[in-house]
């Protein structure tokens, strides 16, 4: 944690996205993740949106909500910038409490306006482009963590193609971007599958 609040500090940017796993067991006490992401929190700038992800609780709300994160859950957001306008939409964990409801989180965007969806798991790429979403920024799979060289995962944890798994991706007319994440799971190793903070850059086509 203390590695990435130096990482975060110095960067410059315009929206700060979160996609979920603020801590490591799936059950028990939280506490303790929300103190780290309270540390974390006071170096990056606002606005902070966040998704809650499959080891997350909905308890954590009120208190990642408290710290100037707001939570989207199955929700959508207007980012203005003079006339021009992002749409910023987030589901609940799709993966293994499956309360998303992409549906819902897209009602409120007018058709033909640029639209961003922020999901714990890519998993749910075919709904989100079916949706009309533009961009979809992801997590959970931490790129497979334990890697063959090349980053060749050897297991996801997440049922959709490798390709997804890890990096930029194409689905129809959507662009979509797993993170491999800055933590880990399970076991505090990576090998081949170095950890991230992603910049994206937002450019007219």
């Amino acid at each position: 944690m203390n590695r990435l609040i130096e990482l975060v500090g110095e960067m410059q940017y315009d929206v700060c996205v979160l996609t979920g796993d603020y801590r490591g067991r799936t059950f028990g006490p939280f506490q303790l993740a929300l103190d780290g992401v309270a540390r974390l929190g006071a170096h990056l700038k606002q606005p902070i949106y966040a998704v809650l992800g499959n080891h997350d609780t909905i308890q954590m709300v009120p208190g990642l909500e408290a710290i100037g994160i707001r939570v989207l859950l199955n929700e959508c957001e207007t980012i203005v910038r003079k006339d021009e306008r992002i749409f910023l939409a987030g589901i609940d964990d799709a993966h293994f409490f499956r309360v998303d409801n992409i549906e819902k989180a897209a009602l409120s965007i007018p058709r033909g306006e640029f639209s961003i969806l922020l999901s714990h798991t890519p998993e749910v790429y075919r709904q989100a482009a079916h949706a009309n979403f533009d961009l979809m920024l992801s997590g959970h799979t931490h790129g497979g963590q334990i890697c063959l060289p090349g980053s060749i995962p050897i297991k996801l944890e997440a049922v959709l193609p490798r390709r997804m798994g890890a990096g930029p991706w194409q689905y129809g007319y959507m662009t979509g971007y797993t993170s491999v994440g800055a933590g880990s799971s399970v076991v505090p190793v990576r090998l081949n599958c170095p950890p991230e903070v992603t910049l994206h850059h937002l450019r007219r086509a």
